[in-house]
């Protein structure tokens, strides 16, 4: 751990200890989420303007995030865990999951993606192509990924199409697209993030019955 990270550290216990600052002392893994979000989204806006300054700071908002979870996870009576598990686990697993860097293996982009995906389906144990996939996150974010994960699963569960998009169609052009949709719905008195979310979960449900279903026929 480098002197400044490590000074992080010590600054984050000394917070949180007696003599320290009360809000600090008080906070809680459930108290700090929303924070979490908060920063992570400065960030996305900090990038997203090209502002360096900006970026340089919220992303140490982002890392103060990861330290005060981890401060308050290292006083756990029973399972307690530190920042330096915390890194010692991500490191591993980025180890484990690009052989093709740490290895002599030799893969194609594809299969980078495809290992990936493998990997962090025997390592978790997971059955579903939704297992894992956060259903909090915004509807937008959750509806790919979980179209993401069906195709990645091979999965023949097509999705609608109402409304054809070219396919010549830029990210300018696709976003005004998709403008036009939210302002149509908001004039008809429908929330688009509902109605999305709405759509998904219903297509979440068709993807559990496809897989109980391939279960029921394998047995």
């Amino acid at each position: 751990m480098t002197s400044e990270l490590l000074r992080l550290k010590e600054v984050m216990h000394r917070l949180r200890s007696p003599g320290g600052c009360p809000w600090d002392a008080e906070q809680t893994h459930d108290s700090l989420l929303k924070y979490l979000l908060e920063e992570a989204y400065e960030y996305s806006e900090a990038v997203d303007e090209r502002d360096r300054t900006a970026m340089r700071e919220e992303l140490g908002d982002v890392l103060l995030q990861v330290y005060f979870h981890s401060a308050i996870a290292e006083e756990d009576p029973n399972d307690p865990f530190s920042v330096e598990d915390v890194a010692r686990g991500i490191a591993d697993k980025l180890i484990r999951r690009h052989p093709h860097v740490f290895t002599d293996s030799e893969v194609t982009f594809d299969d980078v993606l495809e290992n990936w995906e493998r990997q962090k389906r025997e390592e978790k144990g997971r059955t579903s192509a939704t297992d894992g996939v956060p259903l909090a996150q915004p509807a937008m974010a959750l509806a790919a990924k979980v179209i993401y994960r069906a195709d990645k699963y091979g999965y023949s569960l097509p999705v609608a199409h109402p409304v054809t998009i070219p396919s010549d169609t830029d990210e300018a052009r696709l976003g005004e697209i998709l403008l036009g949709i939210v302002d149509q719905a908001q004039k008809l008195g429908i929330d688009a993030e509902i109605a999305l979310r709405t759509a998904t979960k219903s297509y979440i449900n068709r993807i559990h019955a496809y897989e109980a279903e391939a279960s029921d026929s394998t047995r």
